[in-house]
């Protein structure tokens, strides 16, 4: 696979172009060897952005914001495992950015030498005038979040198109992992997917999608999820 494979810039309303009047920009690039994915969300009206996980190719996320005369505000983490961070204190280094991270995560950020925001389930914040809510989805970390905006789901390693985080790593939990998919599976079914790997069929989902072809979404009780999980 290519590194940082550019995907289209994608819209509120479209998924192929760019675009200025409803006020958001989004993109999706996917980097690296692991073949994560890395996210620019910008405010059009106020062009403050965020960052999410900046790994291998913080260069090219920080090109694009200055393309679209972005000013990066806020640094967000999904998770602190070493793929998801590779790029962070470089990306706050050049920009200066505040970094969101959840409160279990925390310890992981500050020993790479950067000041970080604490958050939690449910907390709130904006980029500029975008809102941003926090849900906490441990599983694969601890401290694994979501970050939910209009009706975008960055979801980190929590939930791949067609799959989920592994459990095996340290502070994993299948019990938690399960918990945390139903949590998202009451969002509304058009609730737009976006992963934090390419590791499915396409680059990201929705919901309602994945209550329909996930098999890990698809369990009716945790007793059927560990028998397909472990």
């Amino acid at each position: 696979m290519p590194w940082a494979k550019e995907l289209p810039t994608i819209s509120f309303y479209t998924q192929d172009t760019a675009f200025a009047s409803d006020k958001m920009i989004f993109r999706q690039f996917r980097v690296g060897p692991m073949e994560n994915f890395n996210y620019v969300i910008g405010d059009e009206s106020t062009k403050e952005a965020a960052l999410v996980d900046p790994s291998w190719e913080v260069p090219k996320l920080l090109r694009f914001a200055e393309e679209n005369r972005l000013k990066v505000k806020k640094i967000l983490l999904t998770h602190t495992h070493p793929d998801h961070v590779q790029g962070l204190k470089e990306a706050v280094s050049k920009t200066g950015a505040a970094v969101y991270v959840h409160h279990e995560e925390s310890r992981a950020a500050k020993a790479l030498g950067v000041k970080v925001n604490e958050v939690d389930n449910g907390d709130e914040f904006s980029i500029g005038a975008l809102k941003v809510k926090v849900l906490h989805t441990p599983g694969h970390a601890p401290g694994a979040v979501c970050f939910l905006f209009r009706n975008k789901l960055i979801t980190g390693d929590t939930l791949f198109v067609e799959a989920v985080g592994r459990t095996d790593l340290p502070g994993g939990n299948t019990k938690h992992l399960f918990e945390s998919l139903q949590q998202l599976k009451k969002l509304d079914d058009s609730t737009e997917v976006y992963p934090g790997h390419d590791y499915g069929p396409k680059p990201h989902s929705t919901i309602g999608d994945e209550k329909k072809n996930n098999p890990y979404l698809r369990c009716k009780n945790l007793e059927e999820f560990q028998n397909i999980k472990d």
